[in-house]
C-alpha cells in the first residue's frame, strides 16, 4: 500500500501577474519504509513539493493522499492536527526551542498530543539513546554542536511515531563527519522503526545513501530511479 499518493499536483504562484509553475502536474507515490531523495537545482520546485506533501502549503489543483486520506480537502485546523499526529519534519536550521533541553524538545509534540508522562519519558529515552545523545538529555541547544542539534531534531521528528518524515536539506549546515553520523542514524531508524524518509537535498552524500532518487526540474519529475 502507498503511504503517500500525489495526483496531478500543481502549485502556481503569482497567478494574476507572472505565473510560476513551482509544481507542474506531478503524480507520484511513496511506499512504507522508503528512503528517498528528491534532488534538483534551487528553484526546481522540490521544497514546494515537500511543503505540499507535508500540508504546510496548499495545492492550486490536484490532490495529496496520505494513507488513503485526501488531506488536500482538510481545513487548516484539521490539517494542523493531522500534520501533528502523522508527519515528522527535519529542517535545515534545526528549529529547536532554545529554552528547552534536548529531552524537552523531543517530547514537546507528545505533550501537545497529551501523551502520558511515563510514555513520553520512555520514548525520549529510547530515541536519545538511539541517536547517541543519552548523556546530553538535559542540555539546551546552545550547548550542543550543529550535528548534535540536528540529531535531536531527528529524534523530535520521530517522537510521535509519524507515518513519514520530511527532511528538507537536513545536512546543509553539517560537516562531513556530522553528515555521515546523521545519515547512519537515519538509515538505522528507517530500518528499525520502519519510518518512511523523504529528503529534499543538494547533497551528493544523501543521494548516495538514498534507495530511490527523484530528479526534479522546472516543477516536473524528469527521472525516478530505484537502486
Amino acid at each position: 500500500m502507498n503511504v503517500i499518493e500525489i495526483k496531478n499536483l500543481r502549485k502556481i504562484y503569482n497567478e494574476k501577474t507572472v505565473p510560476v509553475n513551482a509544481v507542474n502536474d506531478v503524480s507520484l507515490s511513496f511506499k512504507a519504509k522508503e528512503f528517498t531523495a528528491i534532488v534538483g537545482a534551487s528553484g526546481s520546485g522540490k521544497t514546494t513539493l515537500l511543503n505540499l506533501i507535508g500540508g504546510i502549503d496548499t495545492p492550486t489543483s490536484g490532490n495529496v493522499f496520505i494513507n488513503g486520506k485526501n488531506v488536500s480537502e482538510l481545513s487548516e485546523n484539521k490539517m494542523t492536527q493531522f500534520r501533528r499526529d502523522n508527519i515528522g519534519f527535519v529542517f535545515q536550521q534545526y528549529n529547536l526551542l532554545p529554552v528547552l533541553t534536548a529531552k524537552e524538545n523531543v517530547e514537546f509534540i507528545m505533550e501537545l498530543q497529551k501523551k502520558p508522562k511515563e510514555e513520553r519519558e520512555k520514548r525520549v529515552t529510547v530515541l536519545l539513546t538511539e541517536i547517541g545523545l543519552a548523556d546530553k538529555i538535559n542540555e539546551r541547544p546552545a550547548k550542543l554542536s550543529g550535528g548534535q542539534q540536528q540529531r535531536v531534531a531527528v529524534a523530535r521528528a520521530l517522537a510521535h511515531k509519524p507515518t513519514f518524515v520530511i527532511a528538507d536539506e537536513p545536512t546543509a549546515n553539517l560537516d562531513s563527519k556530522s553528515t555521515a553520523d546523521l545519515l547512519n542514524i537515519m538509515e538505522e531508524l528507517n530500518q528499525k522503526e520502519g519510518t518512511t524518509f523523504i529528503f529534499s537535498t543538494h547533497d551528493q552524500r544523501v543521494v548516495d545513501r538514498a534507495k530511490r532518487v527523484i530528479v526534479f526540474e522546472d516543477g516536473k519529475v524528469i527521472s525516478d530511479t530505484s537502486k
